[in-house]
């Protein structure tokens, strides 16, 4: 399932200049592909989790895999831009997988004495097998759409077939999981979360599209905001909600959903600003990496190289400290890592330490953050807890987008040379770029504080009972 997801997430990187012409759309307009996907993702993923507490994880997962597998053909044989657009929105159903996997493998060894730590190693192993494919999906696509050049759709065949081979799997190797929550679905509870979710990530999208000079994207982000205030309201009243807020609520677990959201900041947000800033000429600007489209291939192999080896690291630390500090060095590493860009940006070396830095924190806690949700909650919330974790993560890169967006082209400089200004090629300011990696070193810091705040023992397997002895005869 993971290497699935990795190559649906690494796949489409390399051709997305190759979907363009077959659809024949001017390449911006790819944008809104990550933002439509975004927002099926933020929508589909609490409300996915919620039915799998309630009628089994296998189920639900058995389910988004059919979902995603049919978007996945539709993007394959999608005649027009718009059908396109409407199967790769739907392809976001993916991103409930690993959520509804954690609380799999945490219903099954729960009652273990080394429940938590199973599960931590687990999330490791599919952290890893997702970078996996990751690798193999961007390595994959840029071979074939070479080998076949001029028939892209029988390229795009390739993440159909392998989400098609993930139901089977299921199906007959999954174990459903005991726990249920039961109740109802909270049809009302959901229509308030979606709309107040759609909103914001409209309103988010529109004022990247617009920029800050625009009223209405800032009235459609407050709005969504403001609606949470009834939607929680009527969340405490209910004794099966959508969303637990009592369980949000714990000490153990707020710090890990607000984790969740700052990291999305720099794993959803920072990396195409990291592209564009790798192609940017220091000949024409003072700054950039001049490298080829090629080129910058070497920094993002690297990037996930690193996420692999912090997922794969992170359960062999919590064995020396606790998972509590572990999530927070792993936290504190993605906030250094883009910290370390502001002093040191001027050669490919400095960027791939960074980004080696701040992956290997990453991919910790890509692993750490589903398991430690898990943990935290009572047995029939774990769906809805891990599920709560790429929410936040969503409505993080969402926000970023945004911000990074508008900070990238607020000031931006026109390419030196006449041939650049008569073809309109634009570049954006190194003050955009440095905002970039503030924003992104900070949330990470700022994620490392909020876990300190944990309980010491948070997430921990309870400590062996000491056995009593029988007492000695006289």
């Amino acid at each position: 399932m993971e290497i699935t997801s990795g190559i649906l997430q690494g796949y489409y990187t390399p051709i997305l200049t190759d979907i363009a012409r077959h659809l024949n759309i001017h390449d911006g307009d790819v944008n809104w592909f990550e933002a439509a996907q975004l927002m099926v993702s933020a929508l589909a993923v609490p409300v996915l989790a919620k039915l799998g507490d309630m009628y089994g994880q296998r189920k639900i997962l058995l389910a988004s895999t059919v979902l995603t597998a049919a978007a996945s053909w539709g993007v394959a044989l999608a005649p027009d831009f718009w059908t396109f657009l409407a199967a790769w929105s739907l392809q976001g159903f993916y991103v409930v997988w690993l959520p509804l996997e954690i609380a799999l493998i945490f219903s099954r060894v729960h009652q273990l004495p080394d429940g938590a730590a199973r599960t931590r190693r687990a999330a490791g192993i599919l952290v890893g097998a997702l970078e996996f494919g990751v690798i193999a999906g961007a390595l994959a696509a840029g071979a074939l759409v070479e080998a076949f050049a001029g028939q892209l759709q029988l390229v795009l065949l390739v993440p159909a077939v392998a989400v098609t081979a993930c139901w089977f799997a299921i199906r007959f190797g999954v174990p459903e999981s005991t726990a249920r929550s039961g109740g109802r679905v909270d049809t009302r509870g959901f229509t308030l979360l979606a709309l107040g979710l759609l909103l914001i990530t409209s309103g988010l999208t529109f004022m990247r599209l617009n920029g800050p000079g625009a009223w209405w994207p800032w009235a459609l982000a407050a709005a969504g905001l403001l609606v949470f205030v009834p939607f929680t309201r009527f969340e405490l009243g209910r004794a099966d909600p959508l969303v637990d807020i009592r369980m949000l609520r714990d000490k153990s677990m707020w710090p890990v959903q607000l984790t969740a959201g700052l990291f999305g900041v720099s794993v959803l947000g920072a990396q195409a600003p990291l592209s564009t800033f790798a192609r940017t000429d220091p000949a024409l600007h003072g700054y950039g990496l001049g490298l080829r489209a090629g080129q910058v291939s070497i920094i993002i192999g690297v990037y996930v190289l690193a996420l692999l080896v912090g997922a794969l690291l992170y359960p062999l630390v919590t064995r020396r400290i606790t998972p509590r500090w572990t999530l927070v060095g792993a936290a504190a590493l993605v906030g250094l890592g883009y910290l370390l860009f502001l002093p040191f940006h001027s050669s490919l070396a400095e960027a791939l330490a960074n980004m080696a830095v701040a992956g290997v924190g990453s991919g910790a806690l890509v692993a750490a953050l589903p398991s430690a949700a898990a943990s935290a909650a009572p047995l029939n919330r774990t769906a809805m807890a891990t599920g709560l974790t790429n929410t936040t993560k969503t409505i993080g890169g969402a926000f970023a987008s945004a911000v990074f967006g508008i900070a990238l082209l607020s000031h931006v400089l026109r390419e030196a040379g006449a041939a650049a200004v008569a073809s309109g090629e634009t570049a954006a300011p190194l003050a955009g770029y440095l905002t970039v990696w503030t924003i992104c070193g900070m949330t990470g810091l700022a994620a490392a504080a909020a876990l300190v705040l944990v309980p010491r023992l948070a997430f921990s397997d309870p400590a062996p009972a000491a056995a009593v002895l029988p007492a000695r005869a006289g």
